[in-house]
């Protein structure tokens, strides 16, 4: 089943600047997803357009087969969780607890089922232990795990991690990886932005590429960072050991250490 498709959707402000255009996507319900590009490309801006943060200029979108356009904000954030980049555009409780329980609270589930919800997303953020800490009071790489929480919480259907690793340690990127592979698990399709290109290989198989505003790209990861025309146009990198093996005249392909050993090893 399709959880996000786009048809021809084009974005523009106010202004009249035109930061999304004529992109066409399927993403399907259970997929992990990463979306990747310089700054500008148009990624922040298509999934916000995802739960209705941003309305298309032009083209469709639709949520599980329901169309965006008929659909308030506050409906599609009950499918669609969106994480922010920046903790502070998120979080404004005094408690964690509190923060992971506001939007449970505002559409009037029950208190145990609150009780329930919070414990669950708190121990697989690794927050069981701050409940009661104001969120400002945790340095900003923890700050990040209560907003995860937070829509974790919400048990949407999609969840949109903007930039997650920014700001994380080894242990911070460890614990990102358990929360995505433990989503999976439950079905969740899970959609990320990022720079991380290391990241993104341990977590994703597919890519989306996006450059000047629309989709150049997009299929498996070992197909995508070989694809050299592809990632001059938009400005992509190969990761380290895919360019060490490029330089070695090894076989194509090679995204990590694990591949590179394995052949090396030949």
């Amino acid at each position: 089943m399709d959880a996000i498709r786009f048809e021809h959707v084009t974005f523009a402000y106010d202004n009249g600047f035109v930061a999304v255009e004529d992109v066409s996507l399927i993403i399907s319900a259970g997929e992990k997803v990463a979306i990747i590009g310089q700054n500008g490309a148009g990624k922040t801006t298509t999934v916000k357009m995802m739960n209705g943060l941003l309305r298309p200029k032009s083209g469709k979108i639709t949520v599980f087969g329901e169309e965006s356009a008929k659909k308030t904000t506050a409906t599609l954030s009950k499918k669609v969780g969106y994480v922010f980049q920046n903790p502070g555009d998120q979080i404004f409780n005094q408690t964690v607890y509190a923060e992971i329980a506001y939007s449970l609270k505002y559409l009037k589930i029950d208190k145990a089922e609150i009780e329930r919800r919070v414990m669950m997303a708190a121990q697989m953020c690794h927050l069981a232990d701050e409940l009661l800490t104001n969120p400002y009071d945790l340095p900003f790489s923890i700050r990040k795990f209560v907003t995860i929480a937070s829509v974790v919480a919400m048990d949407v259907d999609v969840v949109i991690l903007d930039e997650p690793t920014a700001g994380q340690d080894l242990l911070g990127l460890l614990y990102q990886k358990e929360i995505i592979e433990k989503l999976h698990q439950m079905g969740k399709t899970v959609i990320t932005i990022s720079h991380d290109m290391e990241f993104v290989i341990e977590n994703f198989d597919r890519i989306i590429v996006m450059a000047d505003k629309k989709v150049v790209g997009d299929a498996n990861k070992r197909e995508i960072f070989w694809d050299f025309d592809l990632l001059d146009k938009a400005a992509l990198k190969q990761p380290v050991v895919a360019q060490l093996a490029n330089r070695l005249d090894m076989k194509r392909n090679i995204i990590n250490i694990v591949d590179f050993v394995s052949e090396y090893e030949k």
